[in-house]
């Protein structure tokens, strides 16, 4: 299947990109099932389709109207404050994984294959839905080919991308499997990842309305970033909260949200 819309995206190009994702349409709901007890449903005001929460570093807790969660990134330093459902994965460094998830965790997903080739997930739980797309990781640690996946979880009629690790500009076969985004999480820092002209780049490729910096290390790193960003017609604000609350209708257009905790 991955094959088969890489070579659709390749020969239909940037029109793909909808409509080989399918945009962000509702995902069906699927049946209840026991939660453990460890996993707290999460209570969204009326109007709000998703939550987020800035945990550090680059990981982020996502929380559903149907009180599902997950997290990115997922490691063994930054932990959630409860047991989410669902955990995504990248293996560049420790700080993107952990080989210890607790087993009450009902979904972990790798961004790698451990027994190689790609690592494909589509997942559906109750009102969320997450997919990955496959990208490589180059550098002083090796070259992986597919050791980084972009995760986007649609909740609603939005779509979130998560970059992971990511370390080149991306194709047009991905572009036409990411879809259209709404909401992306970046990293920034410019040197463990790509330069922060490069990842302008991307950005625009992926053509997003929100951006959520991450993975920076130091004010004086963030901030070479929002300048690049404010020269290239991005507006940039500071909430005084790690949490978000989204939904379309409130969504604000071409806008970097700095949340504190990076």
């Amino acid at each position: 299947m991955r094959l088969a819309v890489a070579l659709l995206a390749l020969f239909l190009g940037p029109l793909a990109t909808t409509a080989l994702a399918g945009g962000c349409f509702p995902v069906a709901e699927s049946p209840r099932r026991i939660l453990p007890v460890a996993v707290r449903l999460a209570a969204l005001p009326e109007g709000a389709t998703v939550k987020i929460t800035f945990l550090g570093h680059s990981t982020f807790l996502i929380e559903t109207p149907e009180g599902v969660s997950a997290v990115t990134d997922h490691n063994d330093y930054i932990r959630p404050p409860y047991v989410p459902r669902v955990v995504t994965m990248n293996n560049a460094h420790d700080t993107h994984y952990t080989n210890r998830p607790d087993p009450r965790i009902e979904h972990v997903l790798r961004g790698w294959n451990p027994a190689g080739g790609w690592a494909e997930h589509d997942l559906v739980v109750e009102d969320l839905r997450i997919r990955n797309i496959p990208t490589a990781v180059h550098g002083r640690f090796g070259d992986q080919a597919l050791s980084n996946s972009i995760f986007v979880f649609e909740v609603g009629d939005l779509c979130i991308a998560h970059l992971g690790h990511l370390h080149h500009r991306l194709t047009e076969e991905q572009l036409g499997e990411l879809g259209q985004i709404d909401v992306l999480m970046v990293p920034i820092d410019g040197a463990y990842t790509i330069a922060q002209e490069e990842m302008l780049e991307v950005i625009e490729q992926i053509g997003p309305q929100l951006v959520l910096p991450m993975h920076y290390f130091g004010p004086s790193t963030l901030g070479r970033f929002l300048r690049l960003a404010e020269t290239a017609g991005w507006r940039v604000e500071r909430p005084s909260s790690p949490e978000l609350l989204l939904a379309r209708t409130t969504l604000p257009a071409r806008t970097v949200l700095v949340l504190p905790g990076g």
